[in-house]
């Protein structure tokens, strides 16, 4: 709990932040829905990054190179790149810490589920309009590269996946869709529009060094902030009236 009230006090600037209410959980770790009112410090959020493993979990790694010491500093790198145009912007973990460590809540000896918990709960708490959620990904084969973004079943999340995944499309030259992580804790879990983001393949020369070469990795922070704006500034598609498919459903019947 410290950790996670001290992360958000570094990066909500200018205010002064009471501890954060702490709400029941039923048994598989998935927080009930909300209360109509709202943290009056946290409200407006507009991205949430969500820092991947971290501590004890350090993710995928290749030799000494390890995910979740990339995932750290591509946050690090995105939420500057949305802060300095304006976004009002929170990481989960600044530092080198595994989040499960906070989670005292949810009573089961898995390490790895509280910790995707305390990552769900935590969004669900601060309720941004969006959470990318930043990993990096692993192939047997060195050949497999490029970046790939999960969402989840909701339209909006698909909306957030499509403009991040064409950002990064555009960075890497390649033409990957977004894919639903039907099965993926994190995306069943958290109540917002979120995304799962493979920044690119460890295994991979190319994309390791996009992810570890200071220049490269302001491309792919740029890239992934893009994504972020472009979803939030772009006004979603207007739903079909309902009259109209009943009409087309009546003239079918002809």
């Amino acid at each position: 709990m410290h950790k996670r009230i001290a992360t958000i006090l570094l990066l909500v600037t200018a205010i002064s932040l009471p501890m954060l209410s702490i709400r029941t959980v039923d048994a598989k770790g998935s927080a009930p829905p909300l209360s109509s009112q709202k943290n009056p410090i946290l409200t407006d959020v507009d991205v949430l990054i969500d820092v991947g493993h971290g501590g004890i979990d350090s993710g995928t790694l290749h030799g000494e190179l390890y995910e979740k010491d990339i995932n750290l500093e591509m946050a690090k790198l995105t939420y500057s790149v949305l802060r300095d145009k304006g976004y009002r912007v929170l990481m989960n973990r600044v530092e080198d810490y595994a989040l499960s460590g906070e989670n005292r809540w949810f009573r089961t000896r898995s390490r790895h589920l509280k910790d995707l918990s305390q990552r769900s709960h935590l969004a669900n708490e601060i309720r941004p309009k969006a959470v990318i959620s930043l990993h990096v990904n692993w192939a047997a084969r060195s050949g497999r590269r490029g970046p790939v973004v999960l969402h989840q079943k909701s339209n909006e999340s698909k909306r957030l996946a499509t403009a991040m995944q064409g950002s990064l499309n555009r960075l890497y030259g390649t033409t990957e869709e977004p894919v639903y992580g039907k099965t993926f804790y994190l995306l069943k879990n958290i109540q917002v529009p979120a995304v799962i983001v493979e920044m690119g393949f460890i295994s991979n020369p190319s994309d390791r060094e996009q992810m570890t070469k200071p220049q490269k990795q302001k491309q792919l922070a740029d890239s992934i902030a893009q994504g972020v704006i472009t979803f939030l500034t772009e006004k979603p598609a207007p739903k079909e009236p309902a009259w109209k498919w009943l009409r087309i459903g009546l003239s079918s019947v002809k």
